[in-house]
Formats: C-alpha cells, sequence, structure tokens
C-alpha cells in the first residue's frame, strides 16, 4: 500500500506498473466456480464475467499485451478478443486464484465503497458511449464501449495500491466544492489519472486503439470524444441530474450525435435506469 505519493509520474509507474491488479470477489468466485466445469465453458461465458469487472478486463488485456508473439501483426483490441486469443485452458491456469479488492481494502474504512462508486460509474459510461456510438453507426462501438468502461481504471488502481490517497482526494473536494478533480490529484498525486493511465497504457503494451480512444487530449477526435461526454456524463450525473455541468454536456452530446437538447435528455434518460442497474454491489 502506498501512503506517500511518489514525485513523478515515472514514480508511479516503477511503484504500481507490476503490482498485482486484485479484482472483485465475486469474480473470483465465478472464475473457480467456471474453471470446474472447464470442458463445458465457452468463451462467451468467461467474457461475461471478465467485462463485469474493469479490473478483472484491464488484467486480461494487460496479460495478453504482455504476452503477444512478435509474429503478430495486430493489437487484440476487445476483452472477447484477447480471451479467445488465449483459449479456455490457459485462460483457468492463468487467472485462477486471484486476489480481490475486498481481502486488500477490507480494514480500511471507505475505501471499498470509493472504489464501488468509479466501478457504478465506468459501467455507466460503457453503457452510454455503446448507445452513442450506435446512434453513430460507428463500426468499432464495441471497442469504444470496453474504453469508457476502462477510461478511469487509474482511479481504481488508486484506491487498490494507495487507497488513503485516494480518500485524500475526495476529503478535499468535498471542503471545497470548487475544487477541479484535475487540481486535486496534482496536489495529492503529484500527477494527473489520465497522464499516469496513459502512461501504464504504453508501459503494458495496450491495443493503440484502446489508448487512443482513451486519451483525453484527443477531444477533437470523434469517437475520443464519445467515449469522454460518455464519461463526463456518468461522473456528472452519479448523483443525480442537477449538476450544474449536465446542460453542458447534453449540448454537446446533441451536437455529437446531431440531435436536439431534448432528444438528447430523452435519450440518456432512458439509458440511465439500464446502465444504473449493470454493477451490483460489490460482497
Amino acid at each position: 500500500m502506498l501512503t506517500r505519493a511518489p514525485a513523478s509520474l515515472g514514480g508511479w509507474i516503477q511503484a504500481i506498473g507490476d503490482a498485482e491488479i486484485p479484482v472483485l470477489a465475486r469474480t473470483a468466485q465465478s472464475i473457480d466456480a467456471l474453471r470446474e466445469d472447464e470442458d463445458g465453458v465457452a468463451p462467451k461465458d468467461i467474457a461475461e464475467v471478465v467485462l463485469d469487472d474493469p479490473l478483472m478486463s484491464l488484467k486480461v488485456l494487460a496479460h495478453v499485451a504482455r504476452h503477444r508473439s512478435a509474429r503478430m501483426t495486430s493489437d487484440t483490441e476487445t476483452v472477447t478478443a484477447a480471451l479467445l486469443m488465449m483459449g479456455t485452458s490457459s485462460f483457468f491456469r492463468t487467472f485462477a486464484g486471484q486476489s480481490t479488492v475486498e481481502s486488500r481494502l477490507g480494514s480500511i474504512p471507505g475505501a471499498i465503497a470509493g472504489l464501488e462508486q468509479v466501478l457504478r460509474r465506468a459501467h455507466r459510461a460503457g453503457r452510454f458511449a455503446i448507445s452513442f456510438a450506435m446512434a453513430r453507426n460507428d463500426t468499432d462501438a464495441e471497442v469504444i464501449q470496453e474504453a469508457a468502461l476502462l477510461h478511469d481504471f487509474a482511479e481504481l488502481l488508486l484506491w487498490c495500491h494507495a487507497p488513503t490517497l485516494a480518500l485524500e482526494i475526495g476529503r478535499r473536494q468535498r471542503a471545497d466544492p470548487t475544487l477541479r478533480s484535475a487540481q486535486a490529484q496534482r496536489e495529492v498525486l503529484n500527477v494527473e489519472l489520465c497522464d499516469l493511465e496513459q502512461a501504464l497504457m504504453k508501459a503494458w503494451r495496450l491495443p493503440e486503439l484502446l489508448q487512443h480512444l482513451t486519451n483525453d487530449h484527443l477531444s477533437t477526435v470523434p469517437r475520443v470524444r464519445n467515449v469522454l461526454l460518455a464519461t463526463a456524463l456518468a461522473r456528472h450525473s452519479q448523483h443525480g441530474w442537477d449538476n450544474a455541468a449536465l446542460p453542458d454536456d447534453v449540448e454537446a452530446i446533441g451536437r455529437l450525435l446531431n440531435l436536439a437538447p431534448s432528444a438528447v435528455r430523452s435519450l440518456i434518460r432512458e439509458l440511465d435506469e439500464t446502465a444504473a442497474e449493470a454493477v451490483p454491489a460489490a460482497d
């Protein structure tokens, strides 16, 4: 557990780049249960479990990227593709007996609740993102959904590896509602999480398309904007629909989808009920 922030981005990469990523207890239990019927398990059954947990999704993509053969000329851009490349037997050999978030954070008040909030937001963002992509007839809707699901993975890792620092960021923002997330991160962590995320993706050799779609500095690119607007909408609406930033989100989504603000509001309200139910509470 990190209790003091490294002084630089390189220090953060060194501190957590090779650290094991814990997963949700329900994910570890589901993997072990599927393994008992390994011969009867289909890749889609495994994919459903993995995609329900952004931490496990990240872990699978990072593992496949690190072990990619030099003969391969293209990335495995989705979790489903990564699982198909691994094969069922290899997956169970690699990921049996996972360490869990609950065992790691259970003794730290507020840590699991903080991580759960990010998980719920990630799933809502993924649901918004794929809906926007389908409205745009984007052929890479599945990758866009996963990009939104993983967009805030550095924040998840912060809760896993440095929960006291994550709690301090939250404390400062509650004390000063005008304090922006990026500024709070710089004050507490000496880096912004978006920069840490991109650096980790490069270090882990994650798919270039995924790096591209989650890069906040490319916000004028329509596909990237699709992901950013979905994650912004999920963040701003996580506590209700009265956040002052939501009207700007609605206008921006309208420009992306070529819809009037009233149509955007109807769309996102229809999506919200199912998106909010995407992630059950951690055990």
